[in-house]
């Protein structure tokens, strides 16, 4: 069994920057990956990033390429999510995730979110 806890989140005004992190407690496996996806209110979930543990190799949605950027510490367990230049349209509860598959991604393990506002 695999918690994940996240944090980091808040308030930022629009330009500013966030950093959310997210700990995963249990067992890693060495093919699994992790990954962020936000959900605003009236709207679906939707992925944003993903890193996989083993060699770091990420993927990222379009509407946050450029900007956001995920790295993980394996010491630690934890994955972060960096995000720069946030515009209003960020603001969403924001999930880590635990992933299998990398080809085709099946994703286990969800955090209980944290909240990201950006004001205008």
């Amino acid at each position: 069994q695999v918690q994940l806890v996240e944090s980091g989140g808040g308030l930022v005004q629009a330009g500013g920057s966030l950093r959310l992190s997210c700990a995963a407690s249990g067992r890693t496996f060495r093919n699994s990956f992790m990954g962020w996806f936000r959900q605003a209110p009236g709207k679906e979930r939707e992925f944003v990033a993903r890193i996989r543990w083993s060699d770091g190799n990420t993927g990222y949605a379009d509407p946050v390429k450029g900007r956001f950027t995920i790295s993980r510490d394996n010491a630690k367990n934890t994955v972060y999510l960096q995000m720069n230049s946030l515009k209003p349209e960020d603001t969403a509860v924001y999930y880590c995730a635990g992933g299998m598959s990398w080809a085709s991604p099946q994703w286990v393990y969800w955090g209980q979110g944290t909240q990201v506002t950006v004001s205008s």
